[in-house]
């Protein structure tokens, strides 16, 4: 029997090879449930529009759910010679129900079935994302009580800056994994716009309401012009863009805690659960998880440019090449998933090595930008503060002594008096307390901010992560 897809207007049997080569079932079986939730939409239209009767879309709709079932539990045989699961979805629906089955496909294409149909799994795929952020966020924000005690450094080109405290650390990756879902979230009102009913590429003569089947299926509205719903992949490219950036922050957090895991640094205790050993080392730890996520990134990344270049170049309106969209977009957020389900209980699970991060804040000359704010209230020009500065912060390397440690007279030879007061503003302590700005690690501005995370969050007195 002839697939539902080839007319009579073929006049030899479809090469073996041409199947196997032309076959998508092998990865867009994935989209079984939206093209059945979508499917029944359609038919519902088809009915309240009298292009089908209420008997015919009842069993059509009932066929179907029994279809998906088998899908879901692996008793539905998949053959490349039907292609997709769209194809394979429709064949079985005729193979049990006839001429009733032939009936679903009116008044839509393959084209408008499969934008439709993939819409909905990626929107379907933003909001487990966004869940899947928020844990994060929330195990970052649930830790800053904890850690509001300890003062880290900062750093900058890798070297020691200034002090901050623990939380406005963890509340930076908060900031950027709040722009991560706030992308999520616009891209999903432009993902969440149905293309069924534009058909092919013209539109229908067909008299079908496409307004019906947006409600029915959740679309905050309809897409305006048949022609650009016909090739548009500009949601699967915003999405993998918006995974690329995802990934980038947790590449960023992971390296960022492998270099603090490290013997050199001593910042933080991974969790062993998250960790792997050596297979000749026996004292070996290894970051291999935040490696990993590190490294995955490049997947993502890889993903993003794969479909940039799939689409260029494209004439309009819908060309074959757009089947290669789905698995590279696919892959990005099952990688991205899956870096996700691990980063909350890992950033939860981490311990703060206190001892080994006091026992060398003093280290780096991280009051010393605190010194010359001090310098510039007491009316010395920017400029020559920072200089000046600079030429203490030289004379206490060459001590090897924290700037507290310079005598008075080497601050008196500075600059008249300086003495009298800057030990009063000097040490990591001081620096941290002295911070005032919005925005900054000053400790009455950072509780703020951990208040305001934790009800943008949800998060109650004693909730984890």
């Amino acid at each position: 029997m002839a697939t539902p897809s080839r007319s009579g207007v073929f006049g030899a049997a479809t090469d073996r090879r041409v199947e196997q080569f032309t076959e998508s079932v092998s990865f867009d079986h994935r989209l079984y449930q939206q093209d059945i939730q979508g499917s029944i939409a359609h038919s519902r239209m088809l009915a309240a529009q009298q292009v089908i009767s209420s008997d015919e879309q009842q069993q059509i709709e009932t066929t179907l759910t029994e279809i998906g079932e088998e899908i879901a539990e692996n008793r539905f045989a998949l053959r490349i010679e039907l292609e997709d699961i769209h194809m394979h979805i429709e064949q079985a629906l005729i193979d049990r129900l006839g001429d009733t089955g032939r009936k679903l496909h009116t008044g839509r294409s393959r084209n408008d079935q499969v934008s439709t149909d993939f819409r909905l799994w990626v929107r379907d795929a933003i909001d487990k994302l966004d869940a899947q952020l928020a844990a994060v966020q929330r195990a970052f924000v649930t830790r800053c009580e904890q850690d509001m005690d300890v003062t880290l450094p900062a750093y900058t080109h890798l070297q020691r800056a200034q002090p901050v405290l623990a939380p406005h650390y963890w509340l930076a990756y908060c900031e950027k994994l709040h722009r991560d879902r706030d992308r999520l979230r616009d891209c999903r009102r432009r993902v969440n716009v149905c293309t069924l009913g534009t058909a092919a590429v013209a539109g229908t003569t067909l008299p079908i309401d496409r307004q019906d089947v947006a409600g029915r299926l959740g679309f905050d509205g309809i897409s305006a012009n048949s022609i650009d719903s016909s090739s548009d992949r500009d949601f699967v490219l915003e999405t993998a863009f918006c995974l690329a950036m995802i990934a980038e922050h947790l590449s960023t957090w992971a390296e960022e805690w492998i270099l603090w895991s490290t013997v050199e640094y001593r910042f933080i205790k991974l969790p062993h659960e998250f960790c792997t050993g050596s297979s000749i080392m026996p004292q070996k730890i290894n970051p291999d998880v935040l490696e990993l996520i590190r490294g995955k990134t490049a997947r993502v990344i890889g993903s993003l440019q794969t479909l940039l270049v799939l689409v260029k170049g494209l004439p309009l309106a819908y060309n074959r090449d757009l089947q290669e969209d789905k698995p590279a977009l696919f892959d990005a957020v099952d990688t991205v998933t899956s870096c996700l389900e691990l980063a909350a209980p890992m950033v939860a699970g981490a311990e703060l090595q206190r001892e080994s991060i006091a026992a060398r804040l003093d280290r780096g000359y991280l009051d010393a930008t605190t010194l010359m704010e001090y310098l510039i209230k007491c009316g010395v020009p920017h400029r020559n503060a920072h200089h000046l500065v600079g030429d203490l912060v030289r004379q206490a390397t060459d001590r090897d002594v924290p700037l507290a440690g310079l005598p008075a007279e080497v601050y008196d030879a500075a600059h008249a008096g300086l003495s009298e007061h800057v030990y009063d503003v000097l040490g990591v302590d001081k620096a941290v307390a002295a911070f005032c700005s919005y925005g900054s690690t000053a400790p009455h501005e950072v509780a703020k901010q951990v208040t305001l995370w934790r009800e943008r969050l949800s998060i109650t007195e004693g909730s984890l992560a």
